[in-house]
This record gives C-alpha cells, sequence and structure tokens, in this order.
C-alpha cells in the first residue's frame, strides 16, 4: 500500500490540500523581499565629498562651489570620491581646463554629501560605505547568502530529523527575531551579523514549504503545487517593489518586509505536519488524526465509520494506515546517506550539478541583464511580471513533456540564450535585449523545474536531506556567478561564454536523471534503489 493510494481514498486535492498550500505560499511571498532587499537597502545614491568651510564661500552658487572643490569625470560630471586640497578658483573662468597635476587632488577627508532625493537614507549613507569602503556594502548581500547556505544545511538536516512544521516554525520565528534584530542594528558589525543570522533563518524557509506542501498533494496536482508556490516567490518580487517605493528609509524597510513572517506563524497553526513523515518515522497515532481530519475536510464521510461490523470503531483510513506499523521506522539519516547507495549516488551528483547551473546561470544573468530604462522600483516590478508567464508555460511543459525533458532544456536554451548575445554585435541594443531577456524566461523556468523536480526524487526519510544539500550546492553558484565578471579583464566576453559553457553542460546533466512525471513519491532508499 503506498501513501499515494491512502490520499486518492481520503481526497488526494481537496479543501485540506487547498488551505494547507495557500497557508504555505504567505511565508513564501516574504523570500524575494529579503533575498532581493539588498538592492533598495543598500543603494548608493550619488554623492560627493563633503567641502569645509562653505561659509567663505557665501558669494558662489552651489554649483561653482562645487566647481573649484570637485574635480570632473572625462563626461563632466563630478568624482565621487576625490576633491581638490585647495579650491582650484581659476576654474570659475574656464571650467573646461581640469588640472593636470594630480598632487592637489586627495581623497574625501571631511565624509560624503548624498543625493537624498530618491532615498532617505540607506545602509551605504548611514555609515558612508562608500569609496574604500564600497566593498563592505556589497559584502552585506555576502553575509546574507552566507547565512543562506548554512541554514540550508542546518535545516535540511533538521527538519528530516524532527519533521517539517516544528522546523518551519522554527525558522520563521527567528526570521522575525533576527529580522527586527537587523533593523535595529547601531553598527555596521551588527547588521552584518543579524543579515547572517537571518539568511539561516529564511533559507528553512526556502526548504521546507515547497516539500510539506506536495506531501500532502495527489500525483496529478503536484506540479499545481509546485507552480503555485513559485508564482507567489514573483509576487513577492513585485511586492518589494512597491513597499521599498512606499518606504524610503532602511530601518522601516526592514521592518516593512519582516513584518509579514508574523502573519505566517499565526496561520501555521492550521498546517498540519507531513502525514507522509510521520508514517515514515513510525508515528502513526499523529499521522492517523491528520488523516482523519483531512478526509472530514474533504467531504469523505464515510471514512467516520467503519462499514464492517467487527470493528466497530477503526475507519478505513486508520485501517490502511495500520499496514505501516509493520514496517521498520526510518532510523537515523545523514548527508551521508545521500552517497551510500548506487542509484541514490548517481542522483545526488547529477542533481547537484542542475542545481549549480541553475543558480550560476539565473544570478549570472540578473547581475548583468540591464533594466529596461525604467528606474529601480518600476524594473524590480516588471522582473517580477515577467517570471510568471514563464512559471505558467513550464507547468504545461513538465505535465506534458516530463520533468527532465523540461529541466535540461530550460537550462540549455538559458545558456545558449547567454552565448547568442555573444555572437550578436553590440549595436544591435533590440534584438540583445530581446535575446536576454528569452534567457531571464528560460532560466527563471529552470529554477522553478528544479525545485519541484528534486523534492520529487528524494525518498520521503532524505527529502529534506537532499533540498539542503542541492540547496548548499545552488548557493555556491550563486556565489560564484557575479566573481566571474572579473574575467573580462582576460577576454571581454569571457564572463558570458563561461555562463553559456556551464548552463548547458548542466543543462545535458539532467538527461541522466530518472523520470518522476506519474510516478509515487519513494518513502524510503529502498523505493529509489
Amino acid at each position: 500500500m503506498k501513501f499515494e493510494d491512502l490520499l486518492l481514498e481520503i481526497g488526494g486535492f481537496g479543501r485540506f490540500q487547498i488551505l494547507i498550500l495557500f497557508i504555505l505560499c504567505l511565508p513564501r511571498i516574504n523570500l524575494p523581499m529579503h533575498f532581493l532587499l539588498h538592492n533598495f537597502l543598500a543603494a548608493t545614491p550619488s554623492h560627493h565629498c563633503a567641502i569645509p568651510h562653505q561659509e567663505a564661500f557665501v558669494n558662489l552658487t552651489v554649483e561653482e562651489v562645487l566647481l573649484i572643490s570637485i574635480p570632473r569625470e572625462p563626461d563632466g560630471t563630478f568624482r565621487s570620491c576625490e576633491m581638490f586640497s585647495q579650491p582650484q578658483f581659476h576654474l570659475l573662468l574656464n571650467s573646461s581646463l581640469q588640472p593636470e597635476n594630480n598632487s592637489i587632488i586627495q581623497h574625501c577627508q571631511h565624509g560624503w554629501v548624498y543625493d537624498h532625493s530618491q532615498f532617505t537614507s540607506t545602509i551605504s549613507t548611514q555609515w558612508d560605505l562608500v569609496c574604500e569602503q564600497r566593498g563592505l556594502n556589497q559584502a552585506t548581500a555576502t553575509f546574507f547568502f552566507i547565512g543562506v547556505t548554512l541554514g540550508a544545511v542546518v535545516f535540511g538536516y533538521l527538519s528530516d530529523r524532527f519533521g517539517r512544521k516544528a522546523m518551519l516554525l522554527l525558522s520563521l520565528v527567528c526570521s522575525v527575531i533576527f529580522g527586527m534584530l537587523s533593523a535595529a542594528s547601531v553598527s555596521y558589525s551588527m547588521l552584518a551579523i543579524m543579515r547572517t543570522l537571518t539568511g539561516v533563518a529564511l533559507s528553512g524557509v526556502s526548504l521546507i514549504v515547497l516539500p510539506l506542501g506536495m506531501e500532502w498533494v495527489d500525483i496529478q496536482h503536484r506540479t499545481f503545487s509546485g507552480i503555485l508556490t513559485s508564482i507567489f516567490w514573483s509576487i513577492g518580487n513585485m511586492l518589494l517593489a512597491m513597499v521599498a517605493y512606499l518606504v524610503r528609509e532602511w530601518h522601516w524597510l526592514l521592518v516593512a518586509v519582516t513584518g509579514p513572517c508574523l502573519l505566517s506563524i499565526v496561520c501555521l497553526w492550521w498546517v498540519p505536519e507531513s502525514a507522509r513523515w510521520l508514517i515514515a518515522n513510525g508515528k502513526v497515532k499523529q499521522a492517523h488524526r491528520h488523516l482523519l481530519r483531512c478526509a472530514r475536510m474533504n467531504g469523505r464521510k464515510e471514512f467516520a465509520v467503519s462499514p464492517e461490523e467487527d470493528v466497530p470503531l477503526t475507519t478505513y483510513a486508520q485501517r490502511i494506515v495500520l499496514q505501516w506499523q509493520h514496517k521498520k521506522p526510518g532510523g537515523s539519516y545523514s548527508y551521508i546517506s545521500l552517497f551510500r547507495t548506487p542509484v541514490l549516488r548517481k542522483i545526488s551528483l547529477c542533481s547537484g550539478a542542475v542545481w549549480f547551473g541553475v543558480a550560476f546561470s539565473y544570478y549570472g544573468m540578473s547581475m548583468n541583464l540591464t533594466g529596461f530604462g525604467l528606474n529601480m522600483y518600476l524594473s524590480q516590478f516588471v522582473f517580477g511580471v515577467i517570471e510568471i508567464p514563464a512559471k505558467m508555460i513550464m507547468y504545461v511543459v513538465m505535465n506534458r513533456a516530463g520533468r527532465r525533458q523540461s529541466q535540461a532544456w530550460a537550462l540549455i536554451l538559458t545558456g545558449l540564450c547567454i552565448g547568442a548575445n555573444v555572437i550578436i554585435p553590440k549595436p544591435f541594443t533590440s534584438l540583445r535585449s530581446v535575446v536576454a531577456i528569452m534567457g531571464k524566461g528560460f532560466s527563471e523556468a529552470a529554477f522553478t523545474a528544479v525545485f519541484l523536480y528534486t523534492s520529487e526524487l528524494y525518498p520521503t526519510v532524505l527529502r529534506q536531506n537532499g533540498m539542503g544539500y542541492t540547496s548548499f550546492v545552488a548557493r555556491l553558484g550563486g556565489a560564484l556567478a557575479p566573481l566571474v565578471f572579473l574575467l573580462d579583464e582576460v577576454w571581454r566576453s569571457l564572463p558570458e561564454v563561461t555562463y553559456c559553457g556551464v548552463a548547458a553542460c548542466c543543462g545535458s546533466v539532467a538527461f541522466l536523471l530518472p523520470e518522476t512525471l506519474n510516478a509515487h513519491l519513494p518513502e524510503g532508499i529502498e523505493d529509489v534503489e
């Protein structure tokens, strides 16, 4: 007796599953609001060196004071990180005669003046993370993703050991605590530590939401549940643009994107633990209680009373579950278990390569794809909108062509689009933009597919360990992606060629994975082998 057979009897996709999926989609909205928050949290507005003793220039306009105090770039804009050691009054007569003697130019000595027309404050303006300190500003995102990488390992193991719901609740509570402490940071060091811990906590949400929902859904609706939770990521993208537009002060922006986690914590009360996990770990009575609740909500009242008179108080659903009691409860599993048996070892190696390629190309394109000539808020909103059609199309394709073909070709086509822009001449800007946006769509489709596909490949007793391992590999890909831009010093097109090659190669590896379309979710390692 498979768990899917039990689901068919008590309702594999009824009101019970719809309620669970929509509740689990709430924390999913929060993820991009933190994962992409760096664009607004650490935004650096235009700035220039602070000019001392401005009272001595009362007869000069602001533009003239800047002219005699700040050197200019070749394009005529004022430099952000340098100033004249002495006022250059002769520039008032001929501003085009920039001094050739660099000895009179020095780094900013008295701080900076920022343009506050777009942002009231960011962490850049709070702690002057510009010029020589610009690396610390970018490191804020690195610290967050280091936390996400560590969290993938921690929560992947803990949720297989102690249950999905308990670890999801812990993850959400920690996200609220560390998110609010980030907003209350009084120093850069405190902010860096709190953002790292926030990344650890939110990694648990990212890992657990999809498998927990999918373990309650029948085979026919697994793809739908995966795409639905993925669409709420895109909705979070759009909401981030609107929240950041309305809240221009970084402390309150952190509060605004962290607050919704409280709603998710309250709503999680109505989400049961995964019955698959409970049964696999020998907790049959708890699983029976949740299954009865599922049957009642889905209108399967025939399970409330047994049809057989000799078992008056035992429901049909419970008798199905009792068959599992003869099965040995799940033992102790760890990440090493992913590589002990031959088939599972092959799945782990290949899925790790696919995840690396997906994240590497996705973040490579996201950091390299220029906007549409729009302001940053509108660009963020449009990028969220673009993702939704890609996910809708992937829903149809994955159900028709299967998981393996969809995953492989989405990643390969991402690589081909990146490679095509290496060949297309720079003057063809419209064509290059169209190809880049197509690549972004394929990249998002590949990311959508890999979450669902991986959840179906691993057995219940190791599913979260598998998700933790693949998420860890993906974060490595995401961390390496921006460093590849440094290769343009060797050859201008080498970064794009690298993204193209990695995406195409990792996409080809997906052909080595087994197909899971309309297949039962494996419960134990023996089911995979």
